[in-house]
């Protein structure tokens, strides 16, 4: 399954308190995340029942790519998308090299709720970036690392899947049982 995980939603089936979790959003028993999203991140979470598949998807020995939509607070300079590019060292490891570029803010994106917060003497730039890992906060800490302190973040794809026309909140079924093409770096 494929949830489009909206801003402040907790990657997870309970515990959420005030918060709201994934099962305020999927009304389905005995499917998993498979990777999470930080609460003030949005976008696809991918579900399964499957304890294979899940482990496949969110091990970072696999290899398998996570799309992300990012704004950032700043210019990013030719200097910075090139450090995206080599890894950055993040004190307790090194990222694997990034694709990082500079785009236009999405058209597809909906509006988020609470809004960016808006400072009109500090601008702000969109990047698209994948990265084979997707260790803790790893995106945010990244843009950080190279003076771009991320505002707003959304995963667009994991691997062959997308949020592609699904609103904040919403998901489908997936009518693959596999991921397509697996040996994507991974055994």
């Amino acid at each position: 399954m494929l949830l489009n995980k909206p801003f402040g939603a907790l990657c997870q089936f309970s515990g959420g308190g005030a918060r709201p979790t994934l099962a305020d959003f999927v009304p389905v028993a005995g499917v998993y995340p498979a990777g999470r999203l930080d609460a003030d991140s949005e976008g696809l979470v991918v579900l399964t029942a499957d304890g294979a598949l899940q482990a496949r998807i969110s091990d970072p020995r696999h290899k398998l790519a996570k799309t992300y939509f990012v704004e950032v607070e700043g210019v990013p300079t030719r200097a910075a998308l090139q450090a995206l590019a080599r890894g950055i060292d993040l004190g307790d490891f090194v990222t694997a090299p990034a694709t990082a570029s500079t785009v236009p803010p999405p058209a597809w994106l909906w509006p988020r709720d609470p809004p960016v917060r808006f400072r009109k003497s500090v601008p702000t730039s969109w990047l698209e970036i994948t990265i084979v890992e997707g260790k803790n906060r790893q995106v945010r800490r990244m843009t950080a690392a190279v003076g771009l302190p991320t505002l707003r973040l959304v995963r667009w794809s994991v691997g062959p899947w997308t949020i592609d026309g699904l609103a904040p909140g919403a998901w489908r079924s997936n009518s693959a049982d596999r991921l397509p093409n697996f040996a994507v770096g991974g055994d």
